[in-house]
Parts: C-alpha cells; sequence; structure tokens
C-alpha cells in the first residue's frame, strides 16, 4: 500500500505529537507563570497562558481562533488525501502547519487556552510553543516551495 503524500502525513504527526508531548510534561511540571532558566537571562521554560492567537493577539479572542483551527485542520487534510500529490517542499509545509494548528486547536478546545512555555529573555520575545515554531517553519516550506520551477512541457515550433 502507498500512502499519499506521505512526508506531509509524517510531519503532521510528528509535530502534532512533539507539541502535545512537550505541553503535557510543562502543565504537569510547571505552575502558571512558573519560571526557569535553562540559559539565564537568555532562555527560560515559563508557563503561560495564550487565550489569543500568535503572541497574545486579540487575547481573550479564542473562540473564533478555535474554529480557524479546525477549518485550516480539515482544509490541509483534505488536500493531502483528495488534492493532487504534492511536492516535497509543499508536503513539508503544509504538514507543518497542520500540525501545529491541531496542537494549538485542541488546547483551544479542551483548555480554553494554548499553553506557552518556550522563553527568549534576551530579545524579550513573547513566550511560545512548538506549535508556533511549526507552524513558521511550514510558512518557509511553503516560501521556499514558490520559489521552485514547475515542469513545464517543452512544444516544438513548426
Amino acid at each position: 500500500m502507498h500512502l499519499k503524500n506521505r512526508d506531509f502525513w509524517i510531519c503532521a504527526v510528528t509535530t502534532f505529537v512533539l507539541d502535545q508531548i512537550t505541553k503535557y510534561w510543562i502543565v504537569q511540571t510547571f505552575e502558571v507563570q512558573q519560571t526557569a532558566a535553562i540559559i539565564p537571562e537568555i532562555f527560560h521554560f515559563t508557563y503561560v497562558t495564550n487565550t489569543g492567537a500568535a503572541f497574545s493577539i486579540l487575547s481573550g479572542k479564542v473562540e473564533w481562533l478555535r474554529w480557524l483551527s479546525l477549518a485550516v485542520s480539515i482544509a490541509l487534510i483534505l488536500l493531502a488525501c483528495l488534492g493532487p500529490t504534492l511536492r516535497r517542499w509543499e508536503e513539508l509545509g503544509y504538514g507543518f502547519i497542520l500540525g501545529g494548528a491541531m496542537g494549538n486547536g485542541i488546547d483551544r478546545f479542551i483548555r480554553g487556552y494554548v499553553v506557552d512555555f518556550l522563553d527568549f529573555k534576551l530579545i524579550d520575545f513573547p513566550v511560545f510553543n512548538f506549535a508556533d515554531i511549526f507552524i513558521n517553519v511550514g510558512i518557509i516550506c511553503l516560501l521556499i516551495s514558490s520559489f521552485q520551477k514547475t515542469p513545464t512541457s517543452k512544444h516544438k515550433s513548426h
């Protein structure tokens, strides 16, 4: 049996599992707002809850975000199942985005907020999680894909 868009599914499942395992570990190990320095003053694990979008934009507007995550997830699953065989960078990009959307979407549906914990203190960056990273990696993969030449058929002129 040949699995269509195999790398898409591998990326999606791996991303989702990594995101959920790390969030589970943080929730079981830390109290909300608790921080632990991994590299003091540079990188910490800081458990925060995010009721908004990326970087806490639209904080408290989680209701429509949960449905957006679900819609994006369903659309990407349908694309991989019913659409064409994707090019490699597209498979990776869409797979990473699906895994991240499902990871944050599950949080929104089950908890009502997203668990964030990766805290770069050095640059005062908003706290985020692996789903956020993989969504951005997926976007980069799709950008790379968009710069690749698509095969064209050669026609002989007479």
